[in-house]
C-alpha cells in the first residue's frame, strides 16, 4: 500500500507531462469524470488527454485524497491479480521440483547411485521410511542413520546397477498440502507393474517432503501395498484414465 499510494503521490505532484502519461487513457478517463462530469457531456467533441491532464493539475489539494481513494482500487486490484499469478507459479514449480526429487530417488537406488540416493533425503534424526510386504510384515527405519543402514547398506552390498522391478510405474490422485514454504505432505495412488508388464500392484503411498537450503528432500517414505488384488495388465489404460482416488475397493 505505501508503494502504491507514493507512485500516485508523486504522480499528482509532478508538473510534467512526461510524469502524467504514466496513467493510461482508460484510468485518466475514470479519474477525469469524477471531476469533469459536465464538461464531458456538455462538449461535443472528444477531450483529448493532454486536456484532461490541463484540467486535472487544477484540481485543488482538498481533492487529492479523494482521488488517491478512488484510483487505489485500480491499482490494488492489479497487484493482487499480479501476486496471485505469481503464488501460482510458484506453488507449481516447487510441486515440479518435488516429484522430481522423488523420480530421481527412485531411479538413483536402481542405478546404484548411493550419492545421488543419498542427495534426495533429509539427513535428520527424524527421518522415516516404511512399506508393507507380501507376507503382512513391516519394514521400518527411524533416522538417517537407520535409513542409510538399511537402504543405503543395500546399494553398497548390491553395487551392480538393476533395471526396474516395477518398469512401468503410474501415480495417480497426487495431493499437495503444504505447510509454509518449506514444508508439503503429499499421498497418491501408485500402480507398479511386475517385470514382464502383465499385472500391476495397487499401493498407496505418503511423503512428506522438506525444503532444505532451497532443495526439497524426502523426510518420510511410507508405502502400503495391495499384494492379494493383483490388476491385468490389460487394464493400464484404465489406469491412465484414472480421475478418482481408489480407497482399496473395488478394484480395477
Amino acid at each position: 500500500m505505501q508503494k502504491a499510494t507514493a507512485i500516485l503521490s508523486k504522480l499528482l505532484r509532478n508538473d510534467t507531462e512526461k510524469e502524467w502519461k504514466v496513467c493510461s487513457p482508460i484510468k485518466l478517463n475514470i479519474m477525469y469524470q469524477s471531476f469533469y462530469t459536465p464538461i464531458v457531456y456538455a462538449s461535443p467533441n472528444y477531450v483529448s488527454t493532454k486536456e484532461k491532464i490541463h484540467h486535472f493539475k487544477k484540481l485543488k489539494p482538498q481533492y487529492y485524497l479523494f482521488l488517491l481513494l478512488l484510483c487505489l482500487p485500480i491499482v490494488f486490484t492489479g497487484c493482487k491479480q499480479s501476486n496471485a499469478n505469481t503464488q501460482k507459479e510458484n506453488i507449481q514449480a516447487d510441486k515440479d521440483a518435488i516429484l522430481a526429487t522423488i523420480e530421481k530417488e527412485t531411479v538413483s537406488f536402481f542405478a546404484r547411485d548411493y550419492e545421488a540416493w543419498k542427495s534426495t533425503y533429509a539427513q535428520t534424526d527424524y527421518a522415516f521410511q516404511a512399506w508393507s510386504n507380501r507376507d503382512g510384515t513391516f519394514d521400518a527405519s527411524v533416522g538417517w542413520n537407520g535409513i542409510d543402514n538399511t537402504v543405503g547398506k543395500y546399494i553398497h552390498d548390491n553395487p551392480e546397477p538393476q533395471s526396474s522391478s516395477h518398469p512401468t510405474v503410474e501415480r495417480k490422485n497426487i495431493k499437495y498440502k503444504f505447510y509454509g514454504p518449506d514444508a508439503c505432505y503429499l499421498t497418491w495412488d501408485q500402480f507398479n507393474s511386475n517385470k514382464a508388464g502383465d499385472n500391476f500392484h495397487h499401493s498407496k503411498e505418503v511423503r512428506m517432503m522438506e525444503k532444505i537450503d532451497g532443495e526439497w528432500k524426502i523426510v518420510c517414505v511410507a508405502a502400503f501395498w495391495d499384494y492379494v488384488n493383483p490388476i491385468a495388465g490389460d487394464k493400464l489404460k484404465d489406469i491412465q484414465r484414472m480421475d478418482k482416488e481408489s480407497r482399496g475397493t473395488e478394484k480395477i
